[in-house]
């Protein structure tokens, strides 16, 4: 049998992927403890260049925030977001007046369509200790015929995401099915939405001195496998380091040999829209011109306006995790 591997490349920011991913970011800071008012407790008259604090030398980054970590109100259309917040809190608001609080676990679905605005902060709700945040930021394209649906806010809390447990590994289905085990359903105008696509995002961690082996899929899919901690696997006699990127034949089962480390792996799978994509910032379209129609109806509309008091919105520090949606419903999680 031909190698499994049809591909390998160093991880980047962002993230590479193949259609029907437009890309991937992972954010990993230690964050210091809080100063009572959801920033950092340190002092940020330190040099730091707010507005582009991506320096992974640093063991924490505000990003584009001036006072609370995070991304300030900014606009999208053309695509979906898929946030996974394995460590640490998001506080989400957007200009369809949904928000939330979000975390340990759970994964937002944002269908952006035809326009939206939101902010995405990363409150340090913690006074007394060091406030780790782990997120990945999934980009997930959306086919010409739904680039214009209306945006929609959906929230997967940890309890409802199945996670399989097989003898030395563990997966959680955040989208598509593993070995029968069927994720909740994702934004109804996803890509993901229709099982043909056999759209999977699984978060995989296999124990150290193991050995593990990822089923098999259709073929046709593109397939790619993101080593993002660990010491060292193994595919047969080749020897893959972290922070690496595999991308894979999806017809083929694959055996991946750990090293002394547990592995973390992110796996993004699907059938390929095979349109052409136009990518400025934001906006993802078909066209150049979609893009300056997008740019201008942002300048003229603001896709909605911004409800809320800041761009950097956060909620009380003492709220529990929620989803407040566009019709007025609210979900408390505790």
């Amino acid at each position: 049998m031909s190698t499994p591997i049809i591909q390998t490349f160093p991880l980047s920011t962002p993230w590479q992927t193949k259609d029907p991913f437009l890309f991937s970011v992972y954010h990993l800071d230690h964050f210091p403890k809080g100063n009572g008012e959801m920033g950092p407790d340190p002092s940020l008259l330190n040099g730091r260049n707010l507005g582009n604090d991506f320096d992974p030398r640093e063991k924490w980054r505000m990003y584009h925030g001036q006072t609370i970590p995070g991304f300030p109100y900014h606009p999208h259309r053309g695509f979906e977001t898929i946030t996974i917040v394995n460590k640490g809190f998001c506080d989400h608001s957007d200009s369809l007046g949904a928000a939330g609080r979000f975390g340990e676990g759970d994964v937002q679905w944002m269908t952006a369509g035809r326009g939206v605005q939101h902010s995405e902060m990363f409150p340090l709700l913690n006074e007394d200790g060091d406030n780790p945040l782990e997120l990945f930021q999934i980009w997930l394209n959306l086919p010409r015929s739904s680039k214009f649906v209306e945006p929609h806010f959906k929230m997967l809390w940890h309890e409802d995401i199945p996670v399989v447990q097989e003898e030395h590994a563990q997966i959680k289905v955040i989208a598509g099915t593993y070995k029968g085990t069927v994720a909740p359903a994702p934004a109804p105008d996803s890509w993901a939405a229709d099982p043909d696509n056999h759209v999977a995002i699984w978060n995989i961690h296999v124990d150290g001195g193991s050995e593990y082996t990822l089923p098999e899929a259709t073929s046709g899919l593109t397939r790619s496998l993101y080593f993002y901690e660990g010491s060292e696997i193994y595919f047969g006699e080749r020897k893959i380091n972290p922070n690496f990127g595999i991308v894979l034949d999806p017809a083929q089962d694959v055996s991946i040999k750990i090293g002394d480390k547990k592995a973390h792996f992110i796996l993004l799978q699907g059938k390929p829209i095979e349109e052409p994509v136009a990518k400025y910032g934001p906006f993802v379209m078909n066209t150049d011109e979609e893009i300056q129609q997008a740019m201008e109806e942002y300048r003229l509309t603001q896709f909605g306006g911004w409800p809320w008091p800041y761009a950097d919105h956060v909620h009380d520090k003492d709220r529990g995790r929620f989803a407040l949606y566009p019709d007025g419903r609210l979900v408390e999680k505790n």
